[in-house]
């Protein structure tokens, strides 16, 4: 399946006034967001990818046209000459669409929209948003519906605590969002293409199509309480990159467990995880 990525936002919550990389190019490990969203589809076979870009647009194509492999897979350099061991988007199909600077989501798609309209149904992200979620379970049971659209659901992320209170200002109970009965939309989609009936020109994808088709009864929600970390603020980056470092990576299923890897970085993981529980 096609995979649309919004990558076009100004992404001011992780602008540190330095910087003007667009969020989904923002590290992690030696590679940016956008990348690790990626490789995430690769892994389950979805390698077309539709990006819709904006802000920034430059610093993603620049990325990707001079693309170093060498980066993230092994190598043998003999007489000047490199030998890769192994690749990572040899075998990609990727299509850079310009769809404006100041277009909210649901416009992005419509600018894509002869790109996908002939697919049965296709895939969509925000970019910078990485999950362990078991892709095919959620994409079969979309495919088994009536849907026009699922959307990943996940418990709300906030640490504050909720307090319950009486008409006479006592406290009766105190609880975490987490503990509630609610969930948040994870930025991972299956859609298909009846979603651009429900989107109308400079629409929002949530609000104008998603909201409608939720009270028409033909949206669904694949509820996830597994690996789900957004990078939408530099907090929340860093503590994807820590993550990375530690060798703590739930995200990277590409990497397989500990048994199938090469042994050389089985052993690295090993070693990281010995440190972490010091």
């Amino acid at each position: 399946m096609k995979v649309v990525l919004f990558c076009g936002g100004y992404g001011m919550r992780m602008r540190d006034g330095v910087s003007d990389l667009p969020k989904p190019m923002h590290p992690v490990g030696p590679r940016p967001l956008i990348w690790h969203v990626m490789r995430y589809y690769a892994h389950f076979g979805h390698k077309d990818f539709v990006l819709c870009l904006g802000y920034g647009a430059h610093h993603i194509k620049d990325f990707f046209l001079n693309y170093s492999e060498t980066a993230s897979n092994d190598f043998v350099l003999r007489g000047g000459s490199v030998e890769l061991l192994g690749s990572d988007i040899q075998d990609w199909t990727i299509t850079f669409v310009h769809t404006g600077l100041d277009s909210p989501i649901g416009e992005r798609l419509r600018r894509v929209r002869a790109l996908v309209e002939g697919e049965e149904m296709f895939l969509a992200n925000y970019a910078d948003v990485l999950t362990d979620l078991p892709l095919d379970d959620m994409v079969g049971k979309f495919a088994a519906s009536d849907a026009v659209g699922a959307l990943l659901a996940v418990p709300p992320q906030s640490a504050f605590h909720c307090v319950d209170v009486a008409a006479d200002d006592r406290i009766s109970s105190i609880t975490t969002l987490q503990q509630l009965p609610l969930w948040e939309n994870g930025g991972y989609f299956v859609l298909r293409p009846e979603i651009f009936d429900y989107i109308p020109e400079n629409g929002d994808l949530i609000e104008d199509g998603c909201a409608v088709l939720a009270k028409e009864g033909r949206m669904m929600a694949f509820r996830h309480r597994g690996f789900w970390q957004p990078a939408d603020t530099v907090k929340e980056r860093t503590a994807l990159e820590a993550a990375y470092q530690s060798g703590t990576r739930p995200w990277m299923l590409w990497e397989g467990p500990a048994a199938d890897r090469d042994p050389l970085q089985a052993a690295i993981a090993a070693m990281n995880d010995a440190n972490i529980e010091r």
